[in-house]
């Protein structure tokens, strides 16, 4: 049976939006305390036991937070085009933190962004 394991790290970052076309009060300009999971797996450990840093992965996740920290979504790239809801911000959070941080070794599983405290997504790009 092959080794994997399972990491995650939890990060936050505070950001305001509008949903576009959207019927209801969300359409108006609001913020967020937003709480991202990041979880990765690994096929192996490397020569201290790790199979990624913890500190890699939470470095990687506030790097693409801190792009959207204390700003205004709708006017960032790839919002302006692209409506700035959960799903569209976790995918996007995703894809730029896989870049940052997969390997042969370790790859991003999924990245569950919380809205609220009682409501969030989870998004990823592979079969479970």
């Amino acid at each position: 049976m092959a080794a994997r394991y399972q990491l995650k790290v939890v990060t936050e970052f505070a950001s305001a939006h509008t949903l576009r076309d959207y019927p209801g009060a969300c359409s108006r300009m609001h913020g967020h305390n937003w709480k991202v999971e990041l979880e990765a797996v690994a096929s192996q450990l490397n020569e201290v036991g790790m199979a990624i840093d913890f500190k890699q992965m939470k470095q990687a996740a506030n790097e693409v937070g801190d792009q959207l920290d204390h700003r205004y979504l709708n006017e960032l790239e790839p919002f302006k085009h692209v409506n700035p809801t959960a799903e569209n911000i976790a995918a996007w959070m995703y894809r730029e933190i896989s870049a940052r941080i997969n390997s042969d070794t370790v790859k991003v599983t999924a990245l569950t962004l919380w809205e609220t405290e009682r409501a969030c997504v989870r998004y990823s790009e592979e079969n479970e």
